[in-house]
């Protein structure tokens, strides 16, 4: 079987007759509202996206970073990081912790309306001197440039991203500040040599969120899981353009309203 392809899934598929609440991860979310037909696709029809390569330096940033702000976490203590933006706060250390940062867990919330079990692993979280919740997210990259905002298109994610975990930790009763940070790290690739060292530029970068749209999100996506019709593909989606190209080169155009 391909590497790029397993198959179609036969779990974790929308049933509207079942009672049990359905997951929602914040990515699925992030799925709908970049292109509901791949969404329903994948959780209606369990055919999903190719999965892409995972992004092994990326994740070793995250668990190194997790492991630094941990040290400080365990102290009770400022992150020198926080002190260079001026930030009064301090990394949550709460024993539910582990929970929100694993992504099988994550913080959960059950969206009685849908009976969707919304849900997403965070980062980090740090408690600034209002006793309010800060949602910190990890990123890594190597750009000539250097990140001091999310002024890119194609960041819209990342902010979205961020506004699904303000929202859950809202609706489980936190106080959460409207800004949350991105620890932004920027690998440097003006050495002269590697060294086996790879060295990084980091920025601490604000996003001041809004998470009003996320309720009617979950009902429209609700909606679209209970849809007998593939919903009409994103404009711009190159899934659905490649799939579509490859039935009608084929001769079998796919059906939809």
């Amino acid at each position: 079987m391909s590497e790029y392809y397993r198959g179609k899934r036969t779990r974790n598929i929308y049933d509207p007759k079942e009672k049990k609440p359905f997951k929602i991860s914040r990515s699925a979310i992030d799925l709908f509202v970049t292109c509901p037909r791949c969404f329903y696709l994948d959780r209606k029809l369990g055919v999903g996206r190719p999965p892409g390569y995972p992004f092994s330096l990326n994740i070793a940033v995250d668990a190194l970073l997790k492991k630094e702000f941990d040290i400080h976490r365990a102290k009770g203590q400022c992150h020198p990081l926080m002190k260079k933006y001026g930030i009064e706060a301090r990394p949550v250390d709460r024993e539910e912790m582990d929970d929100w940062r694993t992504t099988l867990k994550g913080i959960r919330y059950l969206h009685k309306q849908t009976n969707l079990l919304i849900y997403g692993a965070i980062d980090d979280l740090w408690e600034n001197d209002k006793r309010q919740f800060i949602v910190v997210d990890y990123k890594a990259t190597a750009k000539q440039e250097a990140i001091v905002a999310l002024d890119k298109e194609w960041q819209d994610g990342y902010k979205r991203q961020m506004e699904v975990y303000q929202w859950l930790f809202r609706r489980n009763g936190f106080e959460v500040a409207r800004r949350g940070y991105f620890v932004y790290c920027n690998g440097k690739t003006d050495r002269e040599a590697f060294d086996a060292r790879l060295e990084f530029d980091i920025t601490l970068v604000p996003h001041d969120g809004d998470d009003k749209w996320v309720e009617g999100v979950i009902g429209d996506l609700h909606a679209c899981l209970n849809r007998d019709v593939v919903p009409k593909a994103a404009e711009g989606c190159d899934y659905c353009r490649y799939r579509h190209d490859a039935a009608e080169v084929m001769g079998t155009p796919p059906k939809s309203d």
